[in-house]
């Protein structure tokens, strides 16, 4: 910990990318810096050279350089060769979304100039009190079974949990929160909607889909916790795909981690509409349909499009430059 506190640089990798955002902001809010905000995928050379630049203000430099998977390779010589010497008094952190078991190789850069690599990870059954903490941290006084029900209702994507914990502040201010109040506030969203708009777009039926989609967007509720519904249902039909097929459902459901046998059945017809290379596309746009709503893309464009692949139309996915800044 006490290197982290001191470090001139640090690269924060591992599968999450919320997590990962938010484990920088908490190094800059604890060292007190004031970050500039760059997707990796939109490097253009001499970013670095702006931390070696004394600021008008006084201010110590920083910069959070986020999706390092992405960045050119231009960009990534520009980066190492900061890493290795980095400037003083001033604070570069990199994230880096990765499945794999080792760390990225920029992270051999980062320690040769005396910077930290952590993996960043919540495991599944530290899920519950991830998000208690974080309801803590606003102010909620959320209970462990109402932390439960907002699993149940979203899934494991800690960014939708978060804004749920988020719109729970705000619809019971000064209340204990548990189960019934979350069923309450998520009706419509964590439970029939967008499992609905999830079934339909999956089946290829997507005038219904679309139709589900805008009542959705009409009764206000965020894109982002829509698109939490919809990631887990890629996710799982992924998982279902991967199984053999004469696997008896109870088995199969065990194996996926799904609740029932019959979503095991439904979660093959749907799966079986697409080829494995299409089911890990279609979870690609995803991920970038998460970073245009998190850029500030409108989420009646960004959904539409994605909910418009879901259904078949390959051709529907839309390309959204996203750069955030601050």
């Amino acid at each position: 910990m006490t290197r982290l506190i001191s470090a001139p640089t640090a690269l924060f990798w591992g599968e999450d990318g919320f997590l990962l955002r938010l484990a920088a902001h908490e190094l800059f809010q604890q060292r007190g810096f004031r970050a500039t905000e760059l997707e990796a995928s939109d490097w253009r050379g001499g970013e670095t050279s702006d931390l070696a630049t004394p600021s008008l203000w006084g201010e110590r430099r920083a910069l959070l350089v986020a999706d390092c998977q992405s960045i050119p390779e231009g960009g990534a010589r520009e980066l190492r060769a900061y890493l290795e010497g980095p400037v003083p008094d001033t604070l570069c952190i990199l994230t880096q979304v990765s499945r794999g078991k080792n760390p990225p190789p920029i992270a051999k850069a980062v320690q040769a100039g005396g910077g930290v690599v952590k993996q960043i990870a919540v495991k599944r059954q530290d899920m519950p009190r991830w998000v208690l903490d974080r309801a803590k941290l606003r102010g909620v006084a959320l209970t462990g079974p109402g932390a439960a029900q907002l699993i149940a209702a979203f899934g494991q994507e800690t960014a939708p949990l978060d804004q749920a914990v988020e719109q729970l502040a705000s619809a019971f201010p000064g209340r204990t929160i548990g189960p019934e109040e979350v069923r309450s506030q998520f009706r419509g969203l964590g439970e029939q909607q967008v499992w609905d708009l999830c079934d339909q777009a999956c089946m290829g039926r997507l005038p219904e889909a679309l139709v589900t989609l805008r009542s959705l967007l009409e009764d206000r509720s965020d894109p982002l916790l829509i698109l939490g519904g919809i990631a887990s249902r890629v996710r799982d039909l992924l998982r279902v795909r991967a199984l053999p097929d004469r696997m008896p459902a109870a088995e199969a459901a065990k194996a996926a981690g799904l609740r029932f046998d019959w979503q095991v059945r439904r979660y093959r017809e749907q799966a079986g509409r697409m080829s494995i290379e299409q089911l890990v596309e279609l979870h690609t746009l995803v991920v970038e349909a998460d970073r245009a709503l998190k850029g500030g893309a409108p989420g009646d464009v960004v959904l539409t499009a994605l909910v418009a692949v879901m259904a078949g139309e390959r051709t529907a996915a839309l390309d959204v430059p996203v750069r955030v800044g601050r």
